[in-house]
């Protein structure tokens, strides 16, 4: 793999996997015969790509990406549509009979829904109110439902007196504080 951070990956059934690179802004394609990468596809304006899903309908690539998705052609590498959606998206939803595409947006504690009008042409269709920081999500494609869930933190402890207050964690976060509930939230069709 070209990145220390490979985030999701999706199979095309025929002999391709799908791995979106995160830190370096691309998607690999992996031959499964052999294990290799075959290439590598730049997804601007995609940043920091996490969620992946394929369509084998529309032969067609959908990667989450904070501020701007994109759709890729799996036989040029190419983009070609941009989704625009929220921050901190972290996970991708596909309902392939419905034809929607789901992006959680856990910035700002929503899930933006898209149509596939034609596999170039993408209208938004919602943005469902979720909780702050829901960013994980599976689709049921027999009940259509889509499910997301949220652990709720209270306050982080305060560093000891005299102590230096720890640097932010991970993705620019600071300290965090227990769990103190968890959200389990369905949207419904």
């Amino acid at each position: 793999m070209e990145d220390t951070a490979p985030e999701g990956a999706a199979a095309d059934g025929k002999g391709h996997i799908f791995v979106n690179n995160e830190s370096k802004n691309t998607i690999q394609v992996i031959d499964v015969k052999t294990w290799k990468a075959t290439a590598s596809w730049p997804l601007a304006p995609c940043q920091g790509p996490t969620g992946i899903a394929y369509d084998k309908a529309s032969d067609r690539i959908f990667s989450g990406c904070n501020n701007t998705s994109v759709v890729v052609d799996p036989n040029t590498g190419k983009v070609v549509a941009t989704i625009k959606n929220g921050t901190r998206v972290d996970a991708l939803g596909w309902d392939p009979s419905k034809k929607l595409i789901y992006i959680p947006n856990g910035g700002e504690g929503n899930v933006t829904v898209v149509h596939q009008d034609a596999p170039d042409k993408y209208t938004t269709v919602a943005t469902v109110d979720t909780f702050a920081g829901a960013k994980t999500i599976a689709v049921d494609p027999v009940t259509h439902n889509v499910y997301l869930f949220q652990p709720e933190r209270g306050p982080a402890p305060a560093p000891a007196p005299g102590a230096t207050p720890p640097a932010a964690g991970g993705r620019g976060r600071g300290p965090q504080g227990p769990i103190v509930a968890a959200w389990f939230i369905v949207i419904k069709q």
